[in-house]
């Protein structure tokens, strides 16, 4: 019992903590983060512990699933190269660059534990970069690429922590074994990624119930992340080629109603879920703090190494990796040079959260046993929560300010309304040619009617591009519709207080009117 008042606790807070957020114009995290942290000091208030499996199995696979079902996958493809170079290659120059700047300020923690740690703080995360990139508006390769870079990186990071884990432990470690570890690992989770998206696809075509696509979508990442785990691969790959694959026919595999329920469904767990690690994130931090035995002086000193390697590492890689691939003819002729103000906000966006705070809790302790020789694990761990709070705080509230300082925005609205506007002309003939073929036998009316209907739709979308009138048709229509909707569900509502309609009438029509109240909101958006 106790321990579930203490998680309706949680959520609760992390429900407050975000709509205070979002009302300051802040970034959610951020802000449930200092919650939690605040709140861990009150007497009496409930300690909170994540335990790494938790988190790796039971928090990141949905959290990754959903980013990969929400990512254009053309986009991903054209931005492969930059994504690569940075979820790969700056991962693994930040893990040893940390790895040897935490060594030579402490001596006695062996090689291999430091490079642990510089592969535990390595990835940036997904969900506060992202947040930040589109509340800015910044330009949607940036966009793509930061989303393409934190669901890969996190497979590179896991897969150094176990290798540096090993080394340390006494294994012997070269540079084949970890291409081989790497290979194997990442190969295995496309396979299983693969394979697992498949057979949901092959589910969700013969399955013709929301609520049981529903279900078979909350499952799939569970079920990729164990099975990837149980074959010793990289679950991460496997959940994030699983969540690619499936989002791309998604329009193919689900009904209308499947897809608006699911992705209600989807939207709530992942706000869930995000604002609830992040609070424990803060409310860990006092028991992490106290259980360091390392001088003050030092951890300070080392944090601000490892902080400041971070910063340094991926600005000293952005730059040369963004620019020197240009002087090939292939690259010019694929890809436009981006501004160097892109090129630096991506530099700066660099927070850390979720993958950090896992892995961090997966260091071993000292031990004979084991074979693992001293090292201050729990300083190791006390960085790795600094870094979460420190990139959150520094480069999260920081970076929106930048973005417009440097002018690194984009504004596609006139671009997408125009071409929203052709294909849905497109859309309309295909619509109509549709009708006269199927039309025979049908009432004049309903045939006028759906004729009206496509007219409309292409009426709005022409309206969009920027329509110069205090109010366009179409949002006069969504205001005198709404008043109407209003109306109506009020005379539902008396009618069945007074007795004249059963409550599933009611529920019925409330749930008509509430389908089109719906349809013109997104359509305001």
């Amino acid at each position: 019992m106790e321990s579930i008042v203490e998680t309706v606790v949680f959520v609760a807070i992390a429900v407050v903590g975000a709509a205070l957020a979002r009302r300051l114009g802040f970034v959610a995290p951020l802000v449930l983060l200092v919650a939690g942290l605040g709140l861990s000091y009150l007497p009496g208030f409930p300690e909170a512990h994540l335990e790494p499996e938790l988190v790796l199995i039971g928090i990141l696979p949905p959290l990754l699933y959903v980013a990969a079902l929400q990512t254009s996958v053309p986009a991903f493809r054209h931005a492969l190269r930059p994504i690569l170079l940075l979820a790969v290659g700056l991962v693994l120059v930040t893990a040893f660059a940390v790895g040897f700047v935490v060594h030579w300020l402490v001596p006695a923690a062996p090689l291999a534990a430091c490079v642990a740690l510089g592969a535990i703080v390595a990835p940036p995360d997904a969900v506060s970069a992202t947040a930040i990139a589109r509340r800015v508006g910044l330009p949607r390769r940036v966009v793509t690429i930061l989303e393409g870079e934190s669901l890969l990186n996190d497979a590179t990071a896991l897969v150094l922590v176990r290798v540096a884990v090993g080394a340390l432990a006494g294994a012997a470690v070269g540079f084949w074994e970890i291409a081989g570890e790497v290979a194997l690992k990442a190969g295995g989770g496309l396979i299983i990624g693969m394979v697992a998206a498949v057979g949901a696809a092959k589910l969700h075509r013969w399955i013709d119930d929301p609520l049981l696509d529903d279900a078979v979508s909350l499952l799939t990442p569970f079920v990729v992340v164990i099975v990837a785990e149980e074959l010793h691969t990289s679950s991460v790959v496997a959940v994030v080629i699983a969540g690619l694959y499936l989002g791309h026919r998604m329009p193919y595999l689900l009904s209308a109603t499947s897809r608006l329920q699911m992705d209600a469904v989807w939207r709530l767990t992942t706000f869930l879920l995000e604002g609830v690690v992040f609070l424990l994130v803060g409310l860990q931090l006092r028991m992490v703090v106290s259980s360091i035995e390392t001088d003050m002086a030092t951890t300070l000193t080392v944090t601000a190494a490892v902080f400041g390697t971070l910063v340094l590492v991926r600005f000293l890689w952005m730059y040369p990796a963004t620019y020197l691939a240009r002087l090939l003819p292939r690259v010019r002729a694929r890809e436009a040079r981006p501004p160097a103000a892109a090129v630096t906000v991506l530099a700066w966006a660099g927070m850390r959260g979720v993958v950090t705070l896992a892995a961090a809790q997966t260091l071993p302790p000292p031990s004979d046993e084991t074979g693992v020789p001293y090292y201050p694990r729990e300083l190791f761990v006390f960085i790795a929560f600094a870094i979460i709070v420190l990139t959150l705080l520094i480069q999260g509230t920081t970076l929106p300010a930048m973005a417009r300082r440097l002018g690194v925005r984009e504004d596609n609205s006139a671009q997408d309304a125009l071409a929203e506007a052709g294909v849905q002309h497109a859309a309309g003939r295909a619509a109509l040619a549709a009708l006269d073929e199927h039309a025979d036998g049908a009432p004049a009316s309903v045939v006028d009617r759906l004729r009206g209907l496509v007219e409309s739709r292409s009426n709005n979308a022409w309206e969009r591009l920027g329509s110069q009138q205090q109010e366009t048709p179409s949002a006069a229509y969504g205001r005198l519709r709404r008043e109407m909707i209003r109306a109506e569900r009020h005379v539902f509502k008396i009618a069945r207080n007074e007795g004249r309609i059963p409550e599933e009438v009611l529920v019925r029509a409330q749930r008509e009117l509430d389908l089109e109240e719906s349809q013109l909101h997104r359509s305001d958006e």
